[in-house]
């Protein structure tokens, strides 16, 4: 990384969690935060869940400051699913975890990041929450959907066996990621039970794994970079070349916007001639 460049400030999305003396606590995994200084170079701001806290017209407010200040954001796996009644679903199986907080927060956060072209790389329930929230629905239980392979986690006893390869994708031909990479197969880990059902209208599919279900896509109407991945590409992303591309990508158009809100804070007001 080129130290003379500007370091952009990356927000990473946080979830809501009981700490088990009573209280709550807004955690987000190491390795989303090391992906962000290690291989996007920037400076890593944790957003905490605090949407419910607020009213529609503050939380409009609240994102609009907040979106002003980033460069980027990525939207973090996590083991809760996106409650249903976000995208009409039935209503989820008994002793499903869900974050409410987390839900009330990144919704209105991506399509304001979106639509004000703040870069986005969104990771498993990331890349979920980005489909509903542009108007896309979800399987629940991607396992028990006719067809489809069983994509939850292995359950093993170290996370590297948890986060090894699990299955080949097929990645569009000409779509970003195939520019990207240069690819057209490629093998990734797996360990979801959500996963995208109808895609939302504004998305492009960019991957497929083996058995049909959707693995990543972009939304080509964004003003900047925007892309969704149903994998985990920050697990050792530095000793991954193909995710270390990805947040490559995402790393230059977070430059790119950091650069340009760095040039407008030095510009020079304008001056109104007297008449």
């Amino acid at each position: 990384m080129d130290r003379a460049t500007i370091r952009p400030l990356v927000g990473i999305s946080s979830c809501l969690k009981p700490n088990g003396r009573g209280g709550w606590m807004h955690t987000v995994g190491d390795k989303y935060v090391q992906a962000a200084i290690r291989a996007v170079g920037a400076l890593p701001i944790l957003i905490p869940a605090f949407g419910p806290e607020f009213g529609d017209n503050a939380m409009t407010e609240a994102l609009d400051r907040l979106i002003d200040t980033l460069d980027g954001l990525i939207l973090t796996g996590s083991p809760s699913n996106v409650e249903p009644h976000h995208y009409e679903g039935d209503p989820s199986r008994d002793g499903t975890a869900h974050d409410q907080a987390r839900d009330a927060t990144t919704l209105p956060l991506i399509r304001h990041s979106i639509d004000h072209g703040v870069p986005l790389i969104a990771i498993c329930r990331g890349a979920q929450e980005v489909n509903v929230a542009l108007g896309g629905t979800l399987h629940q239980l991607v396992h028990e959907v006719e067809g489809r392979l069983d994509h939850r986690s292995r359950k093993a006893p170290t996370t590297d066996e948890n986060y090894a390869p699990a299955h080949d994708i097929e990645i569009v031909e000409n779509g970003l990621l195939h520019r990207l990479l240069g690819e057209r197969c490629l093998k990734v880990n797996s360990l979801h039970a959500q996963g995208v059902d109808r895609l939302a209208p504004r998305a492009k599919v960019e991957a497929y794994a083996e058995d049909g279900q959707i693995e990543a896509f972009t939304v080509p109407d964004a003003p900047a970079f925007a892309l969704a991945l149903q994998w985990h590409p920050e697990h050792r992303v530095t000793e991954n070349p193909v995710s270390m591309k990805l947040f490559g990508a995402f790393a230059e158009a977070c430059r790119a916007r950091a650069t340009t809100r760095a040039a407008a804070r030095l510009a020079p007001p304008l001056r109104v001639a007297a008449e």
